[in-house]
């Protein structure tokens, strides 16, 4: 089995970096990756400059940018960078103080949170599940403000 890849330690200004196109054009989330799954987390950023993308996954060392399908000819190509599970909990630490949308208080929340209430072994006692539950639904009513 393989070992999932580390993500690398980012510097000062990479971090600030990431963290505005994060703010920008990205995405801070829960996820499921197969239907009878638990979310997990998940940070995405998506943007049409496909060395934007490349140059985030190579400071990153982890996660993957795929390319989203155009329905239309007059659509530009669009590009997603995406980090999940545990990956993404070492992004966002590192990205977060630079954070200044409300995905800072979702980035917040996840560290703070997400692995109190997720058993290593994925087996939930209904006490475990229901405070599962409950982060889950604090975290997605976590939203934009309207101006």
């Amino acid at each position: 089995m393989a070992r999932p890849r580390v993500t690398n330690l980012l510097d000062t200004a990479c971090a600030a970096y990431i963290a505005g196109l994060v703010d920008g054009e990205g995405t801070i989330t829960l996820s499921r990756i197969h239907r009878n799954e638990r979310r997990r987390p998940v940070v995405c950023i998506s943007n049409n400059e496909l060395p934007i993308l490349r140059f985030v996954l190579a400071a990153t060392g982890a996660g993957k940018v795929t390319s989203k399908r155009t329905y239309h000819p007059l659509h530009a190509a669009s590009y997603t960078y995406q980090i999940s599970s545990r990956q993404a909990l070492e992004l966002l630490r590192q990205i977060k103080r630079f954070l200044r949308s409300y995905k800072a208080r979702r980035a917040q929340l996840i560290l703070d949170n997400y692995l109190a209430v997720t058993p290593r072994n994925g087996k939930y006692s209904a006490g475990a599940a229901a405070a599962r539950d409950a982060f889950e639904a604090e975290l997605l009513a976590i939203r934009a403000q309207p101006a």
